[in-house]
């Protein structure tokens, strides 16, 4: 069995949470997932605090400030890239002083190369995806920042096993050629599969040189390309369980196989009425059962979540679905016993 930095019967969450409060987001964190502690993210601070925009605040040398159209390039560091900034250094402040003694894995979450250049536009409004020179500069860059904040987070928690979350949800567009231009009138070229792979790993590579984070990749989109997520260097692969069709099944197969985790989302990340416990775990189990793996390497493989980052829910039932994320992990675990 492959050695994973969690123990079994785990749940974490994916990353953003509603509300403004870091400290009482984190506090939260600790108190419902005590075994996979992650870094809130509160995209209702505003611009800066959102997915592309905190991940560009970690940018060597590449400004960015927000246009009506969304993010973009500019010569020089203004107001946008110092309050991005800022979002990132009050919560790792926070994390610092709440959560410095914490000694297991820890995981903390940033945007993927493929998705920031979906994202973010070029100085003359054209997304980066359309450049591959534009692509490559800004996953050097992203590589450099990454492995510079993931160095940060170690010395702030210098107890714990770092999980670096790479968050890619636009990769199966940006495969598919589906990502839009600017004007939203056409479609950019797809990437081919290679050369998604190869700047994937290059950035992965580089924030988890020498063992110092352990890498996840977050896709909660339909199309998950499991085979180039694991040939990128993704020890484990974050998904929308609901999202996960029959026809992945050999993928999903062969990365189980692998030895890859999956951090499987299961429970509702907005405002629902929440399925028994039984009915949570079921569909867990049924994929298992499905592609013929035993029931006892669930608890140790498998991670539960829930189904993607939790911004839109209230404060109420975010506690709630991550109590249901903790209970399924250990139910699962209890039932292969």
């Amino acid at each position: 069995m492959t050695d994973y930095p969690w123990r079994a019967a785990t749940a974490t969450g994916v990353g953003s949470y509603p509300g403004t409060d870091p400290a009482e987001a984190l506090r939260v964190v600790l108190g419902e997932l005590p075994e996979l502690p992650h870094l809130p993210e509160l995209p209702a601070r505003g611009p800066g605090a959102d997915l592309t925009g905190r991940t560009a605040g970690l940018l060597i040398d590449m400004p960015v400030r927000v246009e009506p159209s969304g993010w973009r390039f500019s010569d020089r560091p203004g107001r946008d890239t110092l309050r991005a900034r800022d979002h990132l250094a009050r919560d790792l402040d926070v994390l610092e002083e709440v959560a410095g003694g914490h000694d297991g894995p820890f995981k903390i979450q940033v945007c993927g190369p493929w998705t920031l250049a979906s994202t973010i536009e070029l100085r003359h409004g054209d997304r980066a995806l359309k450049d591959p020179g534009a692509v490559r500069d800004l996953a050097a860059s992203l590589a450099e920042g990454v492995a510079a904040h993931v160095a940060d987070v170690r010395r702030r928690l210098p107890a714990a096993d770092i999980v670096l979350q790479l968050d890619e949800p636009g990769l199966p567009a940006v495969l598919a050629g589906t990502v839009p231009t600017a004007s939203g009138f056409s479609r950019l070229r797809a990437i081919e599969e290679p050369v998604a792979e190869d700047v994937l790993r290059a950035v992965i590579e580089a924030a988890c040189e020498d063992g110092t984070a352990y890498p996840v990749v977050h896709c909660c989109a339909r199309n998950v390309p499991y085979a180039l997520l694991r040939g990128a260097g993704a020890k484990a692969i974050s998904v929308d369980l609901r999202l996960v069709p029959r026809r992945d099944d050999d993928a999903v197969g062969e990365t189980i196989d692998a030895g890859t985790a999956l951090f499987l989302g299961a429970v509702p990340a907005t405002d629902a009425v929440l399925p028994s416990l039984q009915a949570t775990g079921e569909p867990v189990k049924e994929l298992w059962r499905r592609l013929g793996f035993p029931p006892a390497q669930i608890a140790k493989q498998v991670v539960i979540t829930p189904a993607c980052g939790m911004a839109g829910a209230s404060p109420r039932y975010v506690r709630e679905a991550l109590k249901r994320c903790r209970e399924t992990a250990r139910m699962l675990y209890e039932a292969a016993d």
